[in-house]
């Protein structure tokens, strides 16, 4: 999947979620594709997704829990 087609599919994750688990699901998306856009800016990623700029700084920590979640066992591509 192409970083354009990653950035589609989480910003239509978000939109579709429940308007109460959107702040989850917007997060969720971020910590699933950490690694195909680990080398994604947070500015890069919040523009191609349609999020306040605001939001750079999650991204940045979501990648660094990703890292840890993986690390742990976690199945990312399982999320």
């Amino acid at each position: 999947m192409t970083k354009a087609e990653i950035f589609r599919h989480i910003k239509k994750c978000i939109e579709t979620a429940p308007d109460q688990q959107r702040s989850a699901e917007m997060h969720l998306q971020m910590i699933k594709w950490a690694e195909e856009l680990f080398d994604v800016s947070g500015r890069e990623f919040c523009e191609g997704v349609g999020l306040k700029p605001s939001f750079a700084t999650e991204f940045s920590k979501m990648k660094n829990i990703a890292k840890r979640l993986r690390n742990a066992g976690l199945d990312l591509d399982s999320l």
